[in-house]
């Protein structure tokens, strides 16, 4: 795979797709993480969030950095 980026890409830009796919996969587990940790009120919710998160790998990525922003405005207001 690696070598076929290389063929189609070069040294740079094969280099910046690994990177990329790389720090998209730990951002994607650590969406699901943080999805698993979240207290809801029915427990039906919460295994369809999971479910959805499995399945599109993007919504725990958005959801990450939405979360991130949510806590940056309340450690703000709380300062």
């Amino acid at each position: 795979m690696l070598q076929t980026f290389y063929n189609n890409f070069g040294f740079n830009g094969s280099l910046l797709i690994a990177f990329g796919l790389f720090i998209f996969f730990i951002f994607w587990i650590a969406g699901l993480a943080g999805l698993h940790l979240q207290e809801e009120s029915s427990p039906k919710r919460k295994n369809l969030k999971m479910a959805v998160a499995l399945l599109i790998p993007l919504y725990p990525f958005f959801w990450l950095i939405t979360d991130m922003f949510i806590q940056r405005r309340k450690f703000k207001k709380n300062t």
